[in-house]
């Protein structure tokens, strides 16, 4: 190591932090999964690093990561399946009752959700908070994924993060006329695949706090009659990795009470936040009494109601929300 090299590391060090949290954000969009996210940031700052010492300053420090990040996610995805939900394999559950059914280990990519303690701007910058929150929401990210990965870049660098097209093409090495055809591509395809969602409350609204505490007290208790306050008519519940999903306030409320709920106690929740929604960590009694991590659970909380449940039924997810595996 030079005498010199500390001093590097301390500039560059002060120079690219400040955008850790954008580009996980970024990278997560991208991808559809916070763990890979993670691993592709990590990636992206030993790329930066490596070749810092030839950066001239002819971009932006912030486009200049951005450039590295986008391209480490663009390789990252040629071989991978899309992410999806429930949802995104076929229509709601219309047959004879029965329990969901599980689909076999390694079938399907599941999307997985993003705590916004990694990504929240600091609290001084409101505006920032609002354009993180919405632009990771779950139904977002859904979309996304089922655009090529070159338009799904294109449509966040120019849509959320607002570079502009020259910036854009510069990023991915492209020209401008691409970049504008394939943000076409990519707006027309989003129309495609369905209506824009019921407008979200804030999960700092006191209505969707509200509905939270009243969705965590309903399993807390084995409530079935709490959940039909919280849940809207049009509701629907789905959990990964359970490939049926229902539709209608009565259809999941059935579900829940005949294969779920269980007995007041079974289940304990605690409140986070999770893609810009309101959400909350979960906790079920195993056979010897313990309560263990089974996963987190993100709502879509309307004024009506709550209008979507997705559940991550994945113990692994509980302590990237900073929750102990155990009780």
């Amino acid at each position: 190591m030079t005498a010199r090299e500390p001093q590097t590391r301390d500039r560059f060090s002060a120079e690219t932090e400040p955008f850790r949290r954008e580009l996980l954000a970024h990278c997560y969009r991208m991808t559809g999964s916070a763990s890979d996210a993670e691993d592709l940031v990590q990636e992206t700052y030993l790329r930066a690093w490596r070749s810092y010492a030839g950066f001239e300053g002819r971009a932006s420090i912030r486009s200049w990561l951005y450039k590295i990040a986008t391209n480490v996610c663009l390789r990252a995805l040629q071989p991978r399946r899309i992410r999806v939900l429930p949802s995104g394999l076929q229509g709601p559950y219309d047959g004879p009752d029965r329990a969901p059914r599980l689909v076999p280990p390694g079938e399907v990519s599941w999307l997985e959700p993003l705590p916004d303690a990694w990504i929240t701007p600091p609290a001084d910058d409101p505006a920032a908070v609002v354009i993180a929150r919405e632009s990771v929401r779950l139904a977002l990210i859904v979309s996304l994924q089922h655009l090529p990965a070159r338009q799904r870049a294109i449509l966040l660098l120019r849509e959320v993060l607002t570079f502009s097209a020259a910036e854009t093409a510069e990023i991915l090495g492209t020209t401008t006329a691409a970049v504008k055809s394939g943000l076409q591509r990519a707006r027309a395809r989003l129309e495609e695949l369905g209506p824009e969602p019921t407008e979200l409350l804030a999960p700092t609204d006191p209505r969707a706090r509200a509905l939270l505490d009243g969705y965590i007290a309903a399993f807390e208790r084995s409530d079935a009659g709490l959940l039909e306050e919280v849940l809207r008519a049009d509701a629907t519940l789905e959990a990964t990795p359970f490939r049926d999903w229902q539709s209608g306030r009565a259809t999941c409320l059935h579900v829940l009470r005949a294969y779920v709920l269980g007995a007041p106690g079974d289940w304990r929740m605690i409140p986070t936040t999770a893609n810009g929604q309101p959400a909350a960590v979960v906790y079920h009694r195993a056979t010897d009494g313990v309560l263990r991590a089974d996963g987190a659970v993100v709502l879509e909380p309307t004024a009506g109601g709550v209008s979507r449940v997705i559940k991550f039924h994945d113990p692994a997810v509980v302590p990237a929300f900073g929750f102990p595996d155990v009780l």
